[in-house]
């Protein structure tokens, strides 16, 4: 870090001169063929925190889990009893058994958690962030910020990412974002010359001509040349330090609970089986070995598995819906998001503003005042909103498209989010050959009205009283009642003193002219969107920067109630617990900063509300950070883009609509999973512990436990692609460690009821009740503990009656079927005479029969009253 340090030091005391010749560039950049040379040499221009795994490597991962490790144990064993202290010929068929067996699960696993990260990698790449380059002599492009190289020229302007670390070479009251890298919330200036002394001390960010990769343009203008490129870079050198741990969310704190529970049980079940076998059976190895089957069987093994085939599979879903997801948690936090927090703009409105009205003080149109607004939007390098790209457009069709050119920039102050207005000062020659030197400035009414001393009227200038200020404040809120969005012009003379030295303290005895209007229309299907949302559970609210008036015009247009307003100013006097109190019962924000934004959407996490947030400028960054759900769109400025989870390719909430019910379906089937597995497991404990007490011999062979085990994982497989009752859709999801509970205790003990029964029917119909018998016992187990466990499936899946009510989708019923169907047919296969069982009599199934339908009406039962005492399932 400390050659990098220094060498940022050296490259920020160098002349442009210098810094071409070192990076053997020019002001009009270099070419693309060297581009391409220096692309090879340098690499890509990113960090890679977490590199892709090699195939080969994932693939070795698959195949090391609890499961397996099992294996090798009972491989081990039998390759010394069956093979090295074998009497007669060595007998491979064990071997071979657990062979397949470690194959199937293995490549099954990494099949399709590969194809889950491949679709998660290329999903990403839909989404690039670019930079304008200059090459091949002034020819600038946008190009992909992965693309650059050192030596690039690059164009900034505000919303912009710093691509890389940069040497600054023009600048127009550029000020940094550091935040990301410092902390500091102040956005910094930064200019072409370094003016400090360089010592020691100094940090990379305190050089005012260098600007850093993780940076962002807030507001003004640049041109600048890349000095270094991804790991290269100041932040890539410190990486480390940036690799913090994700917070997890609840549902992924809740799914490691699950697994720590039946680990709890495991460690606490196992070693008294182990030790029961012991004294009823004597075999301590046959004992070990049976115990460790079973600590398997217990195990989820399957669990990350179908995680992240779920939301490979959710994410593949929501692109077809254009919408990318950059984030695959976040998919599920879009099935538990129960507030959405968005602006107005483009969101309920068409995101096409217009100029409705240029009106003087006393509500007359009048081009003096789009003239006015039109040399401020013209001449500042900012960032073009929507409403200074409405002024061009009318100023143009009004005839003024010319105006610039009598005038004649000398400086500028940019926007800031805590002004609200910018100005620009103008140099002009009147008639006369006089020098006319003019600051020009627009913004909120409240913001231009605090610094405007005078107004005019009728051409005359008057000192602002409260009559006048009245007056203007009635108009507005007339305009504003009318949907309209308002921004006021003012302008006041110079004296030459001011070149070269203006500051915000000059915005101030401003001359007020008039206001312009703008109107923003409301989406057609906005209302049907707000609908379809609130029937999904979901309160919408919106944070803007707006007139509360307006906004509250907007809301009314689209159908969407409010139910209270609160403004910045008035949230800044509250504490954080008067703030909480307001949030839950306020729809509409207005005038807010960013950080106000981030506050709300902060207040109300601490509520407990899992939220999401929509935003695409600059002032939603920080809350789009801050939110459970961070969602933007692709023509959004660079830093909101990077701030997202979620990124839509079209700007509407009927899109978002499509997000969280995907959300809700992906959550819905990775409960299923774990409720079945800890409700089934935990029954089978029950199981294993009557059967290890009161039978003279093992209740199935260990080898037997773990083919029943992978058959039933085999079966799981299909749940992702399963569908979810429309019942359960309806409302946001969020998970509750006690319900696993209360359902595990409810739900496990009735496969133990039919083991048991199970047991009984072995044990006095067929007589398996000895060691010679023993084989036919195990066998009619195994069919009986793999067809409750694969059809258990059905009934957890839904609160309805399965099959009648509700039916499992194509991939589920399919799978099932064969499953069950490979499960009846081992024991009359040669493979199952390989591993120990024997052909079951017929009148058995007729048995198996009984004991399925009551298991299926018993689970029928106690799903009902469940759901009546609890309100819930899954």
């Amino acid at each position: 870090m400390i050659n990098i340090v220094e060498i940022l030091k050296e490259y920020s005391q160098m002349n442009c001169d210098q810094i071409f010749k070192e990076f053997e560039s020019s002001k009009s950049g270099i070419t693309s063929e060297e581009a391409t040379k220096r692309l090879k040499k340098f690499g890509k221009n990113e960090i890679l925190y977490h590199k892709s795994k090699p195939w080969y490597t994932q693939l070795f991962k698959a195949f090391i889990n609890p499961f397996n490790l099992i294996i090798l144990i009972l491989a081990i064993v039998s390759v010394i009893t069956d093979i090295i202290m074998a009497e007669g010929e060595a007998s491979w068929r064990t071997i071979i058994v657990l062979t397949i067996m470690v194959l199937l699960g293995g490549l099954l696993k990494f099949f399709q958690e590969y194809k889950s990260n491949i679709a998660s990698e290329n999903l990403k790449l839909l989404i690039k962030t670019t930079s304008a380059v200059e090459r091949n002599g002034n020819n600038i492009q946008e190009e992909d910020i992965k693309e650059l190289v050192p030596g690039d020229i690059i164009h900034l302007s505000a919303g912009d990412m710093i691509p890389a670390d940069i040497r600054l070479l023009a600048t127009k009251d550029l000020f940094l974002s550091q935040s990301a890298l410092t902390g500091e919330s102040e956005p910094v200036e930064k200019i072409s010359e370094c003016k400090k002394i360089i010592t020691d001390k100094i940090t990379p960010s305190e050089l005012e001509n260098i600007g850093l990769l993780g940076t962002s343009v807030v507001s003004g203008s640049a041109i600048a040349i890349i000095i270094s490129t991804g790991e290269n870079t100041y932040l890539g050198s410190m990486k480390e330090m940036f690799m913090t741990t994700r917070v997890k969310t609840s549902f992924e704190k809740g799914i490691d609970d699950v697994s720590k529970l039946l680990i709890k049980f495991m460690c606490i079940m196992v070693p008294i089986v182990f030790i029961i076998n012991i004294l009823f059976k004597g075999n301590i190895l046959e004992s070990f070995l049976f115990s460790i089957s079973i600590a398997v069987g217990l195990t989820p093994e399957m669990l990350p598995m179908i995680v992240t085939t779920n939301l490979a599979k959710g994410a593949l879903s929501l692109s077809k819906k254009r919408t990318i997801v950059k984030k695959l948690e976040a998919i599920q936090n879009f099935g538990a998001m129960d507030i959405l927090c968005t602006d107005k703009t483009g969101t309920l409105t068409l995101d096409r503003i217009v100029v409705q009205k240029h009106l003087n003080i006393d509500g007359e149109e009048d081009l003096g005042v789009l003239k006015y607004g039109y040399l401020n939007s013209y001449f500042q390098t900012g960032l073009k909103n929507l409403m200074d790209k409405a002024i061009l457009e009318r100023g143009n069709i009004e005839g003024l498209i010319n105006l610039q050119n009598k005038y004649v920039k000398v400086d500028e102050i940019p926007f800031d989010f805590t002004r609200k207005r910018m100005s620009v000062i103008l140099d002009s020659t009147d008639e006369n050959g006089n020098k006319n030197l003019e600051v020009i400035t627009k913004g909120a009414v409240e913001e231009i009205l605090s610094v405007s001393k005078f107004a005019e009227i009728n051409k005359t200038v008057v000192q602002l009283n409260a009559e006048i200020i009245n007056k203007i404040m009635d108009m507005v809120d007339y305009l504003s009642s009318q949907g309209m969005r308002i921004i006021a012009i003012s302008k006041k003379k110079l004296r030459e003193e001011h070149v070269g030295n203006f500051k915000i303290e000059d915005e101030n005895e401003m001359i007020l002219i008039g206001y312009i209007g703008f109107l923003d229309p409301p989406k057609d299907d906005a209302k049907e969107a707000i609908q379809a949302l609130e029937q999904y559970g979901l309160k919408i609210k919106i944070l803007t920067g707006d007139n509360d008036v307006v906004t509250k015009k907007i809301c009314k247009d689209v159908g969407l109630e409010v139910q209270n307003i609160l403004l910045g100013n008035e949230m800044d006097k509250m504490s954080d617990q008067e703030l909480q109190i307001a949030v839950e019962k306020t729809t509409v924000f207005a005038k807010l900063s960013p950080v106000q934004k981030s506050k709300i959407v902060k207040a109300l996490q601490i509520l407990g509300h899992t939220v999401g947030y929509m935003g695409d400028g600059i002032n939603d960054s920080a809350a789009l950070k801050q939110a459970d759900v961070g969602i933007s769109v692709d023509t959004a400025v660079d830093i909101a883009k990077e701030s997202a989870d979620i990124i839509l390719l079209e700007k509407n909430l009927m899109v978002l609509e499509e997000g969280v019910i995907e959300g809700r379906k992906i959550f819905g089937n990775i409960n299923k999973y774990i409720k079945m597995t800890a409700s089934s497991n935990f029954g089978n404990m029950f199981s294993v512990l009557i059967a290890s007490a009161f039978l003279p011999f093992l209740p199935m062979l260990p080898i037997q436990l773990l083919i029943q085990n992978l058959l039933y994982d085999f079966s799981q497989t299909s749940i992702p692609w399963d569908h979810m009752d429309k019942e359960y859709l309806v409302k946001p999801r969020k998970w509750e460690s006690n319900d696993l509970k209360k359902f595990m205790l409810c739900i496990g003990p009735l496969s133990s009821v039919f083991d048991i029964a199970t047991f009984i029917l072995m044990w006095y119909i067929f007589k398996a009740n000895n060691l010679g018998m023993q084989s036919l016992f195990q066998s009619g187990w195994f069919v009986e503990g793999l067809l409750t466990q694969v059809l258990i499936v059905h009934m957890i899946r839904t609160e309805k009656i399965p099959f009648i009510q509700s039916t499992a989708s194509a991939p589920v019923l399919i799978l099932t079927f064969l499953i069950i169907t490979i499960g009846v047919v081992i024991p009359f296969s040669y493979f199952g005479k390989i591993i120990g069982f024997v052909e079951l009599p017929g009148i058995y199934f007729l048995w198996l029969f009984i004991i399925l339908i009551g298991y299926f009406t018993l689970t029928l039962i106690v799903k009902y009253f469940y759901i009546k005492k609890f309100k819930t399932w899954l």
